[in-house]
Order: structure tokens, then sequence, then C-alpha cells
């Protein structure tokens, strides 16, 4: 199950549901019933350390 934010157009109330990632449903707003939109946000994902770039797999000593 992943948790997606959805945002009411009409009452402006921003609220977070849970629903598996393959499905698409119609949700609407708790507080005043109005088909909400989903809201899209970039991801907290962040690659530190070795392994992650083409660099990382060269050798030493390159000339």
């Amino acid at each position: 199950m992943a948790r997606y934010d959805y945002h009411c157009p009409s009452c402006g109330a921003t609220f977070e549901v849970e629903h598996p990632m393959s499905e698409r449903p119609e949700i609407t707003c708790p507080s005043c019933g109005t088909k909400a939109e989903k809201i899209f946000a970039a991801s907290g994902i962040k690659f530190e350390g070795t392994g992650f770039y083409n660099t990382d797999q060269r050798g030493k000593s390159r000339k």
C-alpha cells in the first residue's frame, strides 16, 4: 500500500489516502464531498556514496 496526498479544489483541504499503486480510485474530499486532485511531489531518494555513478567503476590509474 502506498500513501498519496490529495487536494480539494473546492474547499482547499489537503489530505492523505492509502491505496495500492495499481489502483486509480476516484477520491472525494472528506470535508465537502467534491472530487479531489492528486498532488504530485518529488520522491525523497538521494544517492550517496560509491557505486552509484559511472565514474566509480573506473580504475584508479587511468591516463
